[in-house]
């Protein structure tokens, strides 16, 4: 081979490498730096509210009433104790002290009629089965969104969304597609 063909080769070889590497320099330096398609997420705390909801609640219960008396006066237990008292009171003594002796007998025995009769009446009651009706309230914990803390790069920020995103946030441009993130669950 003829030596200016050799070295005409070489010389191309070499301009053509070099060429190639400027090329390639040139390119990677206009070459736009490595943008993140999708921020990390490092960690969801769910938001929540604490929601009331009053109910009613109803049970059947055994009431016990008094009775209402037939005899409001409690004549009949005054009488009844009266005739007895004064009975019983005319059998002791003679003459005047009989009837003072009947008229205390009366006396004492109508009183005691009465309390006896109003012991009776208080004792005379019954039972009834009543629907009895509260009204209580159930606490529930609602969530209201998610705060969640990602990382693009080396920096952090928050924000709080509706779902939960998962793993990560797809970014456009650079910015969080908030619309476009999916749940993981």
């Amino acid at each position: 081979m003829n030596g200016s063909l050799v070295k005409g080769l070489i010389v191309g070889a070499v301009v053509a490498t070099a060429g190639g590497a400027v090329a390639g320099y040139n390119m990677m330096e206009r070459a736009p730096a490595f943008s993140p398609t999708h921020a990390e997420v490092v960690q969801v705390i769910p938001a929540t509210i604490e929601v009331a909801t009053p109910r009613e609640v109803c049970e059947e219960v055994q009431v016990t009433q008094q009775q209402a008396p037939r005899d409001e006066h409690r004549l009949m237990g005054t009488v009844t104790g009266a005739v007895i008292g004064g009975v019983l009171g005319n059998q002791v003594g003679g003459g005047s002290g009989k009837k003072l002796a009947t008229v205390a007998g009366a006396a004492v025995g109508g009183f005691a009629g009465n309390k006896v009769q109003e012991r009776v009446q208080a004792k005379d009651t019954y039972t009834t089965t009543e629907k009895r009706c509260d009204t209580v309230t159930d606490y529930e914990e609602k969530v209201v969104g998610y705060d969640v803390t990602y990382r693009i790069d080396e920096e952090e920020g928050q924000v709080r969304m509706d779902i939960d995103p998962g793993d990560s946030i797809p970014l456009v441009n650079g910015e969080l597609d908030l619309d476009s993130a999916t749940s993981s669950s």
